[in-house]
C-alpha cells in the first residue's frame, strides 16, 4: 500500500529520476543472489524499503516465528547487498509496535528498547527493532534513516479478513453487513483500546519529499497523525460514513493487544511533516477504494 502510494507520487514529480518498483515475482527479496544482481545492474542510489510481511493481531499471534524470521531475512538480505553496493540513501519503514507494551503516552523515540514488547506482535516488533538497529549502524557512514510509522489506512489497503489491520477489517465488516442487511457486526475485544492511524497518501507525500535529503532528518523519527481513537470509535466512524445503522456487538474474549499506541511526532513536525487528511475524509476515500477495487476479497 505505502510503496504504491509513494511510487504514484514520485512518478508525477519533475526531474529525470528513474523509479524502480519490482513486484514480488520480478524480484524475490528473500533470494540473495537475485537481489545482488538487481542492485548491481540497476545502479540504485536511493532505496525506500517498504517491503515486509505484515498482518493483523490474529495473524501475528498464529505465526510469530514466520513474522520474526521472514522480516529479519528480508531486511538482512536487502541491507547487506545495499551496503556492499554502497547505496547512499536508504529509508527504512518501521512500526510503532516496536515500542514497549507498557510505556508512557505519547511515545517518544527515546522510549524504544526501554521495556518488554507486546506479546501479541512480539515477533514482528523484534524484526523491526533489528532492522532499525542495522540501519543505525550503516547510517554512521551513509544517509540511512528509519521512519517509525503508526498504522496506515487508505487506498490499496489489504482487506483479507485474516491478515488485514483494524481500519481495513472494520470497513470490510461494515460494508458486507450493509450489503447483507445484517442487524449487527461483531467487534473483537471491548473496544476500549486506542490506536493511531495515518492516511497513507499523507505519509507517501512526505517520503517523496525527503527521500533525496535524508541527511536532513534524524536517524530515527516517529511519523504519525498525532491523534488516536478507541476501537469502538473507529467502528462508529466507519458505520457513520458508510451509512450502516446496525448494532456493534463486542466480544471481550478476543485479543486486543496494547492499551494504547500513540506516538509523539513532534520531531517530524520540525522536519516538515504535516498530515492534512482528517479521519472522516480518509475513511470516506478508503471505503470508496474498497467498493471500487476490493469487493470479493477473500
Amino acid at each position: 500500500m505505502l510503496g504504491q502510494a509513494i511510487s504514484n507520487i514520485l512518478s508525477k514529480s519533475p526531474g529525470d529520476n528513474v523509479i524502480h518498483k519490482p513486484t514480488r515475482t520480478e524480484l524475490d527479496l528473500l533470494d540473495l543472489e537475485a537481489v545482488r544482481r538487481y542492485l548491481a545492474e540497476q545502479k540504485i542510489d536511493s532505496i525506500i524499503h517498504c517491503a515486509a510481511l505484515v498482518g493483523g493481531i490474529q495473524a501475528n499471534i498464529d505465526k510469530p516465528f514466520e513474522y520474526l524470521n521472514t522480516n529479519i531475512r528480508l531486511d538482512s538480505i536487502l541491507m547487506s547487498v545495499a551496503l556492499t553496493e554502497n547505496v547512499p540513501n536508504f529509508l527504512y519503514i518501521a512500526s510503532s509496535c516496536m515500542y514497549p507494551a507498557r510505556t508512557s503516552q505519547p511515545m517518544k523515540e527515546t522510549q524504544l528498547l526501554t521495556g518488554e514488547l507486546e506479546k501479541t506482535n512480539e515477533g514482528y516488533a523484534l524484526a523491526k527493532i533489528v532492522g532499525t538497529k542495522a540501519v543505525e549502524a550503516a547510517g554512521k557512514s551513509l544517509n540511512w534513516r528509519t521512519l517509525v510509522l503508526s498504522n496506515l489506512y487508505g487506498p490499496g489497503d489489504k482487506y483479507d479478513i485474516s491478515t488485514s489491520h483494524l481500519v481495513a477489517a472494520i470497513i470490510r465488516k461494515v460494508m458486507e453487513a450493509k450489503a447483507a442487511n445484517a442487524q449487527n457486526i461483531r467487534m473483537w475485544g471491548t473496544g476500549n483500546v486506542r490506536r493511531e492511524f495515518t492516511f497513507v497518501d499523507d505519509v507517501a507525500e512526505y517520503v517523496a519529499r525527503i527521500v533525496f535529503n535524508l541527511e536532513q532528518i534524524p536517524q530515527i523519527m516517529n511519523l504519525g497523525s498525532g491523534i488516536d481513537y478507541s476501537v469502538k470509535e473507529y467502528y462508529d466512524l466507519i458505520c457513520e460514513v458508510a451509512g450502516y445503522t446496525g448494532e456493534i456487538m463486542s466480544d471481550p474474549t478476543q485479543p486486543e493487544g496494547m492499551l494504547s499506541k500513540l506516538m509523539d511526532s513532534s520531531i517530524a513536525y520540525k522536519h516538515g511533516w504535516k498530515p492534512t487528511t482528517d479521519i472522516r475524509g480518509g475513511i470516506k476515500i478508503a471505503i470508496e477504494d474498497f467498493v471500487l477495487n476490493r469487493q470479493g476479497t477473500k
